[in-house]
């Protein structure tokens, strides 16, 4: 088995979720396509709550700064005339959060929605997150070691809390000391990871990033922060010169960690 020594320094383990800590294809195959098959289900049971209409709100403001973009779907405001209306502004919000998943999106308002969706489903009972058999061993051992660990995903907080709070693994959410997405940035800036040390208090070259993706490993190093690439069944493949460059580990048991002096 490679071993990859962890650098003395490092005192944070900062986690990317899919491909890195979960399957993309439970990602992949579960989550989105739970949203798209359900978003006008769960709409027409949810309209009247306030919660499901900020989502709206941010959703139509989205609608309005993507207007100019191709193919956009607008989502028009109310105008009270009964239930045929209502219908209508449902399908457009439906229509416009499968064009945002479509083109992959990660936009705060498609993000929130999906968040309150999976709370949702993930309370009901319909789904459990999936995580590969090596991350919450590894987790325990690295915490049980005084590690912090924190969570990195494009996915809002409040998804990343639902992973961890219902997964096959049951609630892992104590493993976790923090959780970070897009609101602190991009993980392609590697500005985002300055403001992630600065917010936990410690510095840069203190974290060590784990993540399956070369983009968000390399603005991670321009900030001074430890990377190691994450190899995983269904992940994208890497070049040559990426398996080179870069620290690969195919399992979290590979993480070599110094006695703690």
């Amino acid at each position: 088995m490679v071993v990859l020594s962890v650098p003395a320094e490092v005192t944070v383990i900062l986690l990317d979720i899919e491909g890195t800590t979960t399957p993309i294809a439970f990602v992949k195959d579960i989550l989105f396509p739970y949203i798209k098959e359900n978003v006008k289900e769960y709409l027409q049971t949810h309209w009247e709550e306030e919660e499901c209409q900020q989502d709206v709100s941010l959703l139509r403001k989205q609608a309005e700064e993507d207007s100019h973009l191709d193919g956009a779907v607008p989502i028009p405001a109310a105008s009270g005339n009964g239930a045929d209306d209502l219908q209508q502004m449902i399908q457009a919000v439906v229509d416009n959060v499968r064009w945002q998943m479509s083109l992959d999106r990660k936009t705060t308002a498609l993000k929130q929605l999906q968040g309150h969706m999976w709370r949702a489903a993930f309370a009901a009972g319909r789904m459990k997150a999936e995580f590969f058999e090596d991350v919450v061993p590894a987790v325990r051992k690295w915490r049980e070691a005084g590690m912090k660990v924190y969570i990195y995903s494009s996915g809002s907080v409040e998804a990343q809390k639902l992973l961890f709070g219902h997964s096959t693994e049951g609630d892992i959410l104590e493993l976790v000391d923090g959780h970070f997405d897009t609101k602190i940035g991009h993980k392609v800036e590697s500005e985002s990871y300055r403001k992630i040390a600065n917010s936990i208090g410690c510095s840069t070259n203190n974290i060590l990033f784990l993540t399956d993706v070369t983009l968000e490993a390399s603005a991670a190093e321009e900030a001074d922060v430890h990377v190691a690439v994450v190899v995983r069944p269904g992940n994208a493949g890497l070049t040559d010169d990426e398996k080179t460059y870069y620290s690969l580990i195919t399992s979290f048991s590979e993480l070599y960690l110094p006695s703690s002096t």
